[in-house]
């Protein structure tokens, strides 16, 4: 009997250093506490994220991206890159712009949000990466234009899909390449749950939201790929 406890202590020992191991250099999971995403990803999705993928590759335009905020690198966010290293990025009204041409966009549909209507847009970027991103008549915030500006080295410029409900980089500048912590891949749970603010983002707050979407899951989301 004795001989069995320690087998097992054993086995749990190594599965708790595997499970450390994984979560420090391969993949992590994290929620979405707010609509800055929408339409690609809902407050209540839950995420995984690719820690290993930049080691061995650079982070390409399109990537859905978790990093170290840069105005408090405590605070995690996630946006997708619009702009690389290089890049001339320009934002006016709406319209974004790189290395001198405008990002297509068609509109695929609309929705309504708090009686504000939202307009859905599919845009293409430079290397064929097509995403939804969201517009509002009546903005939540107010819209940032952004001067022809270079990408400096070893830095990105991102945005938030949900183009009138994002602080990103046309607010607070670019992220450097040393704050990005992974690429997201999938949703691996989902589930319809309030929104946070990104200060009230915890280990504590985490278990709550996902307690909380086990009580009211959207299965048709569970499994979705976040990758193109």
């Amino acid at each position: 009997m004795e001989k069995r406890g320690k087998s097992w202590l054993t086995e749990l020992i190594a599965v708790v250093v595997i499970v450390l191991l994984l979560r420090a250099f391969v993949v992590q999971a994290y929620n979405i506490p707010s609509g800055s995403m929408k339409p690609t990803l809902l407050v209540g999705d839950f995420i995984l994220v690719n820690k290993l993928v930049y080691r061995f590759s650079e982070p390409q335009r399109g990537d859905i991206i978790v990093f170290k905020w840069p105005v408090d690198p405590r605070i995690d966010f996630i946006k997708r890159i619009i702009g690389v290293p290089g890049d001339v990025v320009q934002v006016k009204d709406y319209q974004v712009y790189v290395n001198g041409k405008p990002l297509p966009i068609k509109l695929i549909g609309e929705e309504y949000e708090a009686g504000n209507r939202k307009l859905i847009y599919e845009e293409t970027l430079p290397n064929g990466v097509k995403h939804k991103i969201a517009l509002y008549e009546n903005p939540i915030i107010p819209r940032r234009d952004v001067p022809a500006t270079v990408v400096p080295p070893n830095s990105y410029f991102v945005m938030g899909d949900n183009r009138d409900n994002s602080e990103d980089s046309r607010y607070w500048g670019f992220v450097p390449r040393e704050n990005i912590e992974g690429k997201a891949f999938v949703i691996y749970f989902s589930g319809d749950i309030p929104p946070l603010e990104s200060t009230d983002v915890n280990i504590f707050t985490g278990f709550r939201q996902l307690f909380l979407a086990v009580l009211h899951p959207r299965l048709d989301r569970i499994g979705k790929p976040i990758i193109w």
